[in-house]
């Protein structure tokens, strides 16, 4: 599950339940603000990869280190005299195909000279031929895929995870509450989530929101239920990758509820509207909105979009009560993006 902030914002366990400490955060945020790279992959999982994703994992870190786009890399492949689209250097890095007709395996040996590679480097690390030469993304990954398009921000933070992620549980209820500070910006963002494990021995979950603003990064980071595993903030891809532990090992079909909270610096312009994202279907999902008396929306409306970036749907008025808050609760939830929007009057 995922969530977004913004101008927009993105979803989606071993140890004690309890608030972390606020300044191990802050060092270990500020690390993934400084040293990551906007693609970074170095928190995935240290275990030999399996052969048929040893090629995409190189192929991915050799474009990151030269930092190379597919539509440059193409470019150059053409330039050769060998016609490589974007659309399938994108799916061999993402090991929904591999090379394997003699042109292609000749790419191959020509990629290896373009990203500095020694002569095999890559073409060693190709497995067994494919039926038709595709293999279908991961379960977890194609539903994903289905809302988050190709390319998303949420896959690039999670990189190699992202093929599957958060397979071993599935959200059942979300509470989000969100609170706008005194001039329109993101404050605090505070999530309860409610998991059922799909198989057993499930102990952890990743979590990502995304912020429009560069200017709006995570502060702290509290978290009250489960225990945070990983917090980095990727400055280039403007997101904030949670790990939380459970504190168990789930049985299958069991439940845990993990709750954090983050409060958020000030961006530069006010938000907008906030959304979340889910692969699959929630029994209900609560979104509430704190505006500050200061700063009071002229209006409220609540939406739903199929995938992130479509046009919304389903607009419907939503009207704030005496608290200067306003709630949307769903129930029965299909897969997709849904959000709460609101307009600031900006005239005098």
């Amino acid at each position: 599950m995922e969530a977004g902030v913004g101008l927009p914002d993105a979803e989606g366990a071993r140890g004690a339940s309890g608030a972390t400490n606020a300044r191990d955060l802050r060092k270990a945020l500020k690390a993934g603000a400084a040293g990551a790279p906007p693609h970074d992959e170095s928190s995935a999982a240290e275990t030999p990869l399996p052969a048929s994703d040893a090629f995409p994992a190189a192929l991915r870190e050799a474009l990151g280190r030269r930092g190379l786009s597919l539509e440059r890399v193409s470019e150059r492949l053409r330039a050769r005299g060998i016609g490589v689209s974007q659309a399938t250097l994108s799916s061999w890095q993402r090991g929904r195909s591999q090379p394997e007709r003699a042109r292609s395996l000749r790419a191959v040996e020509v990629l290896e000279e373009i990203l500095d590679l020694p002569g095999g480097a890559l073409r060693s690390l190709l497995g067994p031929r494919r039926p038709r030469g595709r293999v279908a993304p991961a379960r977890g990954e194609g539903a994903a895929l289905q809302v988050l398009g190709e390319d998303s921000v949420v896959e690039k933070a999670l990189g190699e995870r992202f093929r599957h992620f958060n397979q071993e549980t599935g959200s059942l209820l979300i509470h989000d509450v969100v609170t706008l500070g005194a001039s329109g910006t993101l404050s605090n963002l505070t999530t309860t989530n409610v998991l059922r494990a799909n198989r057993a021995g499930a102990d952890r979950a990743l979590f990502v929101l995304s912020f429009d603003d560069e200017q709006a990064e995570p502060l702290d980071i509290r978290v009250t239920s489960g225990r945070l595993g990983e917090a980095t903030y990727l400055k280039g891809l403007k997101s904030l990758v949670l790990e939380i532990h459970f504190g168990r090992e789930l049985a299958k079909l069991d439940t845990t509820v993990v709750s954090y909270a983050v409060d958020v610096s000030p961006s530069r312009e006010p938000a907008t509207h906030y959304e979340r994202w889910s692969r699959a279907n929630l029994h209900e999902y609560l979104q509430q909105v704190f505006f500050h008396p200061d700063a009071l929306p002229s209006g409220c409306r609540r939406y739903f979009r199929d995938q992130v970036g479509s046009p919304p749907r389903a607009q419907r008025r939503i009207s704030m009560n005496d608290s200067h808050s306003t709630h949307v609760l769903a129930s029965r939830c299909k897969p997709g993006v849904h959000g709460v929007a609101w307009d600031f009057d900006t005239g005098e």
